[in-house]
């Protein structure tokens, strides 16, 4: 076979993987258009169920279009979803919903190791892709592009994603793990990273693209290991958003709209969210990969706790306050997510209103592990959406509150963030339940301290009365003490 033929013989398959139906474009828009409406649904309680099924319509469409356009191996990829289908839906059937936060950085890393077996697959059969060159038979150059961001960030996102799943479910410890000269070794291997992708363009050897596969994969570990248990909420949205980007480098790849329009929206919406944590702790995104709220805390030692008098309540005591009380503010945090108390709180707060007593609940933006932890704990328990408050929307209210019942949350109400600037957690908004007539704070013990490793002065003022106990426990003994 001659050049020419061969060229004309790729030029053709080229066009045909790269040309679109216009039917299929359509499908691609409305699948696109669902995605937006999902990520609008989702915006509210009220209506995040219709944007669930808006966003699966719009998957369902979109891999129906993708199957019809490519109809080969339809057996193999059928065998693919049901398999992977069926691993899903075990697992959403099984799983804790105190256990979202790893679920989720676990999805991520498959999503970033998708994007990675994806452009290794393009660059060993750069053809099958429609991305070669017919002039000189090598990839094109705004391929090389695609691919190496793509499997430079599906890389990153795959190895950030074990660790932030291993710290999450405790397989691995929590706190920051400091390398010696870690923002040197981070510059370096991101610079390195960066040159070999550039270099890319002018050579596609195997040991460039291989070592920036390689080189990804262990700055992923080294971003996320020195990163605190009290920054997750910003990692977990971090690694959303790098797995939009990896998904939306492997459309282009791909030449899939669909895969493009949602990569895109992922990776957007994820960065906003990070930015809006961040935000919330009045932490910059640089200062948050750089090290964490733990490394600050170790360092300083500013996790030292005093010995000071404090109160101890009992669940009679918390059930006879808060009858008597006009309105109560419910401040839930990890502790609660871990007891799985959350069932149990709403049926303390049933009987609350069945008294008369107006109830609230408070949320902090980044209280338990991931963005959203307590509404969906909340919304798994029933409690109706309307009582339910964000930080900037409540806190005026905490003086004008009877009592404030604190269950499981340390970091987000210490008072430390407003007033101590040595603290690890100064400057960050916390909830001011310090100014209640009488706080409730459910801990197992005084000697624990928050992700943060910082005490707490609510513990030790005259207003507060300490119940200490496991949470769930500690609810349920409540709502029996009501019924007598």
């Amino acid at each position: 076979m001659t050049y020419e033929t061969a060229a004309t013989s790729v030029a053709h398959a080229a066009a045909e993987h790269i040309a679109v139906p216009g039917w299929a474009a359509l499908a691609y828009l409305v699948s696109g258009v669902l995605f937006i409406l999902a990520l609008r649904g989702l915006s509210s309680p009220t209506s995040s169920r219709r944007g669930n099924r808006f966003g699966m319509i719009g998957m369902l469409i979109a891999i129906a279009t993708t199957l019809i356009l490519h109809g080969t191996g339809l057996v193999e990829i059928a065998i693919a979803i049901a398999i992977g289908g069926g691993i899903g839906f075990v697992v959403a059937r099984r799983i804790a919903m105190t256990a979202m936060p790893q679920l989720v950085a676990a999805f991520h890393s498959l999503v970033g190791l998708a994007a990675v077996l994806v452009a290794a697959a393009a660059y060993l059969n750069p053809a099958a892709f429609g991305i070669v060159d017919v002039a000189t038979g090598e990839i094109l150059r705004v391929s090389r592009i695609e691919m190496g961001l793509g499997i430079a960030i599906g890389a990153i996102t795959f190895s950030g994603s074990v660790i932030a799943f291993l710290k999450l479910n405790g397989n691995m410890s929590g706190k920051p793990i400091m390398l010696p000269g870690r923002h040197v070794i981070n510059l370096g291997t991101l610079a390195a990273i960066l040159g070999l992708v550039a270099y890319f363009l002018t050579d596609q050897s195997p040991w460039v693209f291989w070592t920036v596969t390689g080189l990804s994969f262990v700055i992923g570990f080294l971003l996320i290991i020195p990163i605190g248990g009290a920054d997750m909420p910003v990692v977990v949205s971090m690694l959303n958003s790098y797995s939009g980007w990896a998904a939306a480098a492997m459309g282009f790849t791909l030449h899939n709209t669909a895969m493009i329009v949602t990569g895109a929206l992922v990776g957007s919406s994820g960065a906003i969210l990070s930015y809006i944590m961040c935000k919330a702790m009045n932490r910059s995104f640089i200062s948050v990969i750089a090290g964490g709220f733990g490394a600050e805390a170790a360092s300083s030692g500013g996790g030292e706790k005093v010995d000071r008098p404090w109160k101890r309540g009992s669940a009679e005591d918390a059930a006879f306050l808060m009858k008597q009380a006009e309105q109560v503010i419910i401040v839930p945090g990890y502790g609660m997510a871990v007891a799985q108390a959350q069932h149990a709180l709403r049926e303390m707060a049933d009987q609350l209103k069945a008294e008369g007593v107006k109830v609230k609940y408070a949320i902090h933006p980044v209280a338990g592990r991931m963005p959203g932890h307590m509404n969906v704990l909340l919304a798994e328990a029933n409690v109706p959406y309307d009582e339910v408050f964000e930080l900037e929307d409540i806190n005026s209210e905490f003086a004008q509150t009877d009592v404030a019942f604190v269950i499981g949350a340390n970091d987000v109400t210490n008072p430390a963030a407003k007033t101590d600037k040595s603290s690890p957690i100064y400057g960050m908004p916390v909830l001011d339940v310090e100014k209640a007539k009488t706080v409730l704070f459910v801990k197992r013990s005084m000697g624990g301290v928050g992700y943060a490793g910082v005490d707490n002065d609510v513990f030790y003022m005259d207003n507060t009365m300490m119940l200490l106990a496991d949470a769930k426990k500690m609810v349920e003994d409540i709502v029996k003490a009501m019924a007598h």
